[in-house]
């Protein structure tokens, strides 16, 4: 049995059929081929599948799809605007906030959350919104000063 979602991600409406049991990953990723949103765990704990559901960062792992129907979803690639990267991404790349790149899409979502809610957060409060989310591969040092660059681009 298929049943119909609705949403807009990325500022396009979008409608699919998918299972009851399909997740808002596989939904992006295999119904959408919008694969920047990385599944990394399964279980809640990495933080890859981070996505912003109705504007709050939320791992698309534990959401059904269904419970998804009438949001608003953005994912990694729809923060670039006519080809410019947005803050975040700018500071990633240029702090080298990234290695392997695994862990990137969701660190950047949740990141962009974190100020949306504190403009000016210091080092503790940076590390603190990003606990959720693992890379194993940076020790966190680049990520934080990428962050705290991002804040001042964007005017905190």
């Amino acid at each position: 049995m298929q049943v119909s979602v609705s949403l807009t991600v990325n500022g396009k409406a979008v409608t699919a059929a998918v299972e009851p049991r399909t997740l808002l990953v596989q939904l992006l990723r295999e119904h959408l081929e919008l694969t920047g949103t990385h599944v990394g765990c399964d279980t809640s704990q990495c933080g890859a599948c981070v996505v912003h559901v109705d504007g709050a960062s939320a791992k698309s792992c534990t959401l059904l799809a269904v419970q998804c129907d009438g949001t608003s979803i953005t994912t990694i690639e729809g923060l670039a605007k006519d080809g410019v990267l947005h803050p975040m991404q700018e500071a990633f790349r240029e702090h080298h906030g990234l290695q392997c790149g695994f862990c990137t899409p969701g660190m950047v979502m949740s990141a962009v959350d974190l100020l949306q809610h504190n403009a000016k957060p210091s080092e503790t409060e940076i590390r603190e919104w990003l606990e959720g989310n693992i890379c194993r591969c940076t020790g966190y040092h680049n990520i934080v000063k990428a962050v705290q660059h991002a804040a001042q681009q964007m005017g905190g």
